[in-house]
């Protein structure tokens, strides 16, 4: 073996051992960024402990999730619009939003907000289920 193909042989295996380790900490830290989301999506706290601030907010109609979301993050009610999109899709008010006029508070959570504009909701006819 020659001195110029142990060399070539060294510096190849560097630069896979440098790629692996990249592509690897790139993957841990997606994973641990998806995690926290997901874990996000069933535990985000409040804005606000305590009592709050009660802020009223008007939905219009037609509700479009990503605009109430866009506009509770707006105003300062949650921290992240993306995430109220898939909290609602994945809440027992899925496609309940309402339009009106809410008085919602910052010691809320996306879930008690999400009650309260899907409280006047028409409930499903149980009747045609028979």
């Amino acid at each position: 073996m020659s001195i110029k193909s142990v060399i070539g042989s060294t510096v190849e295996l560097i630069i896979k051992v440098v790629a692996l380790v990249f592509i690897a900490s790139y993957i841990i830290k997606a994973a641990a960024a998806a995690h926290d989301y997901g874990y996000r999506i069933f535990t985000e706290a409040p804005v606000s402990l305590g009592e709050g601030r009660v802020i009223s907010v008007i939905v219009e109609d037609p509700v479009s999730v990503k605009g109430v979301g866009q506009m509770l993050e707006e105003r300062g009610l949650i921290r992240d619009a993306n995430l109220f999109v898939i909290q609602e899709l994945l809440s027992e008010n899925h496609g309940k939003l309402q339009p009106g006029i809410y008085d919602l508070s910052t010691a809320m959570t996306a879930e008690e907000m999400m009650a309260v504009m899907a409280a006047d909701a028409p409930e499903e006819d149980e009747e045609n289920a028979d």
